[in-house]
């Protein structure tokens, strides 16, 4: 019997792959505006107090491999080919729908690395990639929209915080609180009915129900350098207010709007954060990310198959 062939492309927001891409990438990400030499100067500080550079694109071409071979592997009517398509530097969205095109795939699934919906990044993510496909004339693409909820996705996270809080004593577990965190967004998308917030919360409350944890909040973090108001409470704000409000001496972070190791994490999480837990005497504790791990692919498959 012979397999049916299918596109799947995977999106992301892509990342340096070298010092020398930081500015063009930054450019890109300001629509074409350049970065004033400070603002660039900070980024690159940023990379350097992270080893250099941000491992994100190789952790994202590493995922989206597993996700194929994956897919491969559980079922047998259709065969995966994937394309990986990135938001700020090559490759981009459009170059994978083109490359598609030119490869005679006629159908595809796109999935967005990115588990919560947002009019900033799902919708743009797969207005791209369908506005390409309609100007070229195919493939056509079904679309995942979300994946917040997805039952191993909670999973995942669940045996992560569970296991984070077995490794404390009692003492810190009874002064123990849990900060499930996304990427900020600018307040006008609420005004808007965005749906990002609620689904956050809606991760935050199945997570903390499944782990067992009582205490626990929802967090922002990585807001934009921008004058209008971005989503609150920032996580590093959050933390001291909840250190001196309830008098919490152990902080667990969850990023759970984020799927790999990379700046937002191992800068505004690993260090930004810890650097405020240190200040006030606190234990600092993150959770791995989900990355390539095989539970976190297996859940990518299975929100994928449940959109063809």
């Amino acid at each position: 019997m012979t397999k049916k062939k299918m596109g799947l492309l995977v999106m992301a927001y892509g990342t340096p792959y070298k010092e020398e891409d930081v500015e063009r990438y930054y450019t890109h990400i300001r629509r074409g505006r350049a970065p004033s030499a400070e603002m660039l100067q900070d980024l690159k500080d940023r990379y350097q107090a992270i080893g250099g550079i941000s491992p994100l694109a190789k952790i994202t071409e590493e995922q989206a491999k597993a996700l194929e071979m994956h897919l491969n592997k559980v079922q047998d009517e259709i065969e995966f080919k994937m394309y990986l398509g990135l938001k700020h530097i090559e490759p981009f969205v459009e170059d994978a729908v083109r490359q598609m095109h030119q490869d005679g795939i006629e159908e595809a699934v796109s999935i967005v690395l990115a588990p919560h919906f947002s009019t900033f990044s799902i919708k743009s993510y797969n207005g791209r990639a369908k506005e390409e496909a309609e100007k070229i004339g195919g493939p056509t693409i079904a679309s995942v929209e979300s994946w917040y909820n997805e039952p191993k996705f909670i999973q995942y996270w669940t045996n992560k915080v569970k296991n984070t809080f077995a490794g404390m004593s009692e003492a810190e577990r009874e002064k123990a609180v849990l900060i499930v965190s996304a990427h900020s967004l600018p307040e006008k998308i609420i005004a808007a009915g965005d749906p990002y917030p609620d689904q956050l919360k809606e991760t935050a409350d199945l997570i903390a129900e499944s782990a067992g944890v009582k205490n626990y909040h929802i967090g922002w973090q990585s807001a934009g350098n921008t004058p209008e108001p971005w989503i609150g409470p920032d996580v590093q704000d959050l933390t001291r207010e909840l250190h001196e409000s309830k008098g919490y001496t152990s902080f667990v972070y969850v990023p759970a709007g984020f799927v790999s190791d990379h700046l937002e994490v191992l800068f505004d999480n690993d260090v930004e954060c810890k650097i405020v837990t240190d200040e006030i005497g606190a234990s600092y504790y993150r959770p791995e990310m989900p990355n390539v791990q095989e539970e976190f692919i297996d859940c990518l498959a299975t929100v994928v198959l449940k959109h063809i």
